[in-house]
């Protein structure tokens, strides 16, 4: 039985961010899946890495909780807002967190490139933007998907990792968000 863990990055659980969460939930429980959720707003934990690699900041239990619900996963799935061509701060305090040497990659003495601890997992990304997407990616080089995608998911040993980028989301209307949320159900229930 497969394991499909989502995790929502967006602070504010009144987001659209939200509501493709909750489709591609929908979709997902119409296969033989065990689902698991982790809404990083909802974590108790500091998201500063104050020490870098340097000293072990101990982990909080919530943040253990989600290292455990990673590792355990198959597939996992983030929705995230691109935020000045970035991700929240809360979202990228919880990888800082989370994915830490020993734990989702070790270094390697004599080795430019660490082991990868979460060879085996897929990934799905679903982003929401304002910047169409021919300008995110002839203009600015797609950087939030280069650096989430390639220099952390992919860097861990997650692949393939599959983007979905919906944009423009401000001044959408029902319609197309509504199509949106029937198209991101449909990748639940093929765990895509």
């Amino acid at each position: 039985m497969k394991q499909v863990l989502i995790i929502n990055g967006h602070p504010n659980k009144q987001s659209y961010n939200y509501a493709l969460s909750e489709a591609y939930l929908k979709g997902a429980s119409k296969t033989n899946s065990i689902l698991t959720q982790i809404n990083i707003i909802d974590l108790d934990f500091n998201p500063n890495l104050m020490f870098g690699y340097q000293k072990r900041t101990e982990l909080e239990p919530d943040l253990l909780d989600a290292i455990e619900k990673i590792k355990k996963a198959d597939h996992i799935v983030w929705v995230f807002p691109m935020w000045w061509y970035g991700y929240p701060a809360l979202m990228k305090g919880f990888i800082d967190r989370t994915f830490l040497p020993g734990i989702t990659f070790e270094f390697i003495k004599g080795k430019a490139l660490p082991k990868k601890l979460l060879k085996g997992k897929t990934g799905r990304i679903i982003i929401t933007a304002d910047t169409p997407k021919w300008y995110d990616y002839l203009f600015m080089k797609s950087p939030v998907i280069n650096q989430f995608k390639k220099g952390t998911l992919n860097f861990c040993g997650i692949n393939p990792v599959k983007v979905t980028y919906i944009s423009p989301v401000k001044d959408s209307n029902i319609n197309y968000r509504e199509k949106w949320l029937e198209k991101i159900s449909l990748l639940g229930e093929t765990l895509k």
